[in-house]
């Protein structure tokens, strides 16, 4: 039986460019490759989460139009619980513009999350049962927070671990801390969060204390290639990344890597396994391009995970 995982999100639809770099005001330039499909944080991780073995139920809303039905079709391919997906009749699906660098890798990106904007309270009442149903709650901050925080406090009641992924990264009352088992930020998150600089494991120490004492249980600080740093009542550990041969994308690797981690969590792994499970599930993630396509399977992620 698979361990149940509820993502609580958005779905946009990623539009994809590839370039060596990005134009400034007023200037065109030639792209050097185009791609859309599926994306949005809470999307990408419910679909690494199900590719991982996991039994995903995603919770959002999305607009009755062309990029709804591609969210549908992504869901439907990886048996994806949607029955608590609401539609709405008046706004659009969310689109994100995602530039891909083709000399590194890196990416920015720009987010409209369209009819998952309204996300709402409301709506993580009404997915009560399929939160209630699971072992971990992820949730993350591309719908309102306070979305996010119902869905947090929900998951408490019911006691579903909880990982708040705070992505993008928002001045947030430290009370949501409080309802955290694990924050997972980026450096970059972590540094605009905590107002501390991330640069070294010893600075993502401080920035994981920080968010202790705020109120989460854990803090996990991913640290790209570096790895990833825990700390909290689960210990202090630093997890090192696998070997990647060919960086082609890391749009998406973060997704990749709480979606393993919470599948991992959600089949009574420890942490420190369920960390690696994330880290292999990332590494292979950014050697394809794309995001939800770039999700790596169950065999692939095991098989990462003996080879060392």
């Amino acid at each position: 039986m698979r361990a149940p995982v509820a993502v609580l999100g958005i779905f946009v639809a990623d539009l994809a460019f590839r370039a060596p770099r990005l134009p400034l005001m007023g200037e065109t330039i030639l792209g050097q490759g185009f791609k859309d499909g599926p994306g949005g944080k809470g999307s990408n991780q419910a679909i690494a989460a199900a590719r991982a073995g996991g039994d995903a139920r995603m919770i959002t809303r999305i607009g009755r139009d062309t990029f709804g039905d591609m969210a549908q079709k992504a869901w439907a391919a990886d048996g994806i619980d949607i029955s608590a997906v609401a539609i709405d009749e008046e706004l659009p699906t969310g689109a994100a513009f995602i530039f891909v660098s083709t000399e590194t890798g890196n990416n920015a990106i720009i987010v409209e999350s369209g009819a998952a904007a309204k996300l709402s309270p409301a709506d993580v009442a009404a997915a009560e049962q399929a939160i209630a149903g699971s072992k971990v709650l992820v949730t993350q901050f591309e719908q309102p927070v306070e979305t996010a925080i119902a869905g947090l406090t929900l998951a408490r009641t019911h006691g579903v671990i909880t990982i708040l992924n705070p992505a993008p990264a928002l001045p947030v009352d430290d009370a949501i801390y409080a309802l955290c088992d694990y924050v997972t930020p980026n450096e970059t998150e972590a540094a605009t969060l905590t107002g501390l600089k991330v640069e070294t494991e010893a600075d993502a120490l401080l920035a994981a204390k920080e968010f202790v004492r705020r109120g989460a249980k854990n803090a996990l600080i991913t640290l790209g290639e570096k790895g990833a740093l825990l700390h909290g009542e689960a210990g202090t550990h630093m997890v090192p990344a696998f070997r990647v041969e060919k960086v082609v994308e890391t749009t998406g690797a973060g997704d990749a890597f709480n979606g393993g981690f919470a599948v991992a969590l959600a089949e009574g792994q420890s942490p420190v396994d369920a960390i690696r499970f994330g880290c292999a599930t990332a590494g292979l993630s950014v050697q394809k391009p794309g995001t939800a396509p770039s999700m790596p399977t169950r065999a692939e992620i095991e098989a990462t995970l003996r080879a060392g």
